[in-house]
């Protein structure tokens, strides 16, 4: 059976990933090396790819920071009741359980325009939907679990011994994370962060929704993909997400490094 199920698993490998990689690179060089820089120069790719770059930043930044605190609520807090925890943790999986697009239509349905709270923000001078804060709250509703899931298996391994220890000799609570719970868990951290670079660079679907798709103003670069697809323009669609495809491949190499480091420590 492994003689028929090895090439069949590389004959998958190959149809599903590889060949799609390599038309892409190939399209985004159909009009050579000056198509391709023309691509990626052109007004609205620059300010796509800027979108990008900024979400990506912001909430890999608020996701570190709150699924780590998160994390250690969730397997540390003895003040929780296990009922609120329960339902904390729950409420992590949400957004594996509901589609992006779904999420999407939430953030619009609280925040848009035509609500009270929304109105209520738009009135102050801060829009959310169709702006920038609602794009980087839609991509940080689907990548927020990728954190919390990485660091809490690693704060249950490790146990709360050292930590206690440290707590006793007198060590402030900051004290102790930094010089005894951080160097345990911090691959585990590294390895979210990859996971949610990789994640914010191709989120579509929520964004798509919250964005509006607004040339020059929402736009990112998998939005700007999509919309040069639908406008034929196949040979710029091939160069930005050739771009994409790129930041994912090293990024893939990174994980792996992170993950082989974290299972050594």
């Amino acid at each position: 059976m492994k003689k028929v199920w090895i090439p069949l698993t590389y004959l998958v490998f190959i149809v599903l990933l590889i060949i799609p990689i390599l038309k892409i690179f190939t399209g985004s060089w159909a009009e050579g090396w000056s198509g391709f820089i023309e691509a990626l120069t052109r007004k609205q790719s620059l300010h796509a790819l800027m979108m990008t770059g900024i979400i990506v930043v912001v909430v890999t930044v608020l996701n570190t920071i709150f699924g780590v605190m998160l994390a250690l609520y969730l397997v540390r807090a003895t003040w929780l009741g296990q009922r609120i925890k329960n339902l904390l943790n729950s409420l992590v999986d949400l957004p594996y359980a509901v589609s992006p697009v779904i999420g999407g239509l939430m953030i619009v349905l609280i925040l848009g325009p035509s609500t009270a709270l929304g109105a209520f923000f738009e009135d102050i001078g801060f829009k959310i939907v169709y702006a920038l804060p609602g794009m980087i709250l839609a991509t940080l509703f689907v990548t927020f679990p990728l954190m919390v899931r990485e660091v809490m298996p690693v704060l249950q391994e490790i146990g709360a011994q050292q930590e206690e220890a440290a707590s006793t000799l007198g060590a402030y609570s900051w004290y102790t994370f930094w010089h005894v719970t951080w160097p345990s868990i911090r691959w585990g951290v590294i390895y979210g962060v990859v996971l949610t670079v990789a994640r914010s660079l191709g989120e579509f679907g929520a964004v798509l929704v919250v964005s509006g798709n607004i040339m020059n103003k929402t736009q990112t670069a998998t939005t700007l993909v999509y919309q040069d697809v639908e406008n034929f323009n196949v040979v710029a669609a091939n160069g930005v997400a050739l771009v994409l495809a790129a930041f994912s491949v090293g990024l893939l190499l990174l994980m792996e490094w992170a993950k082989k480091r974290k299972e050594v420590h």
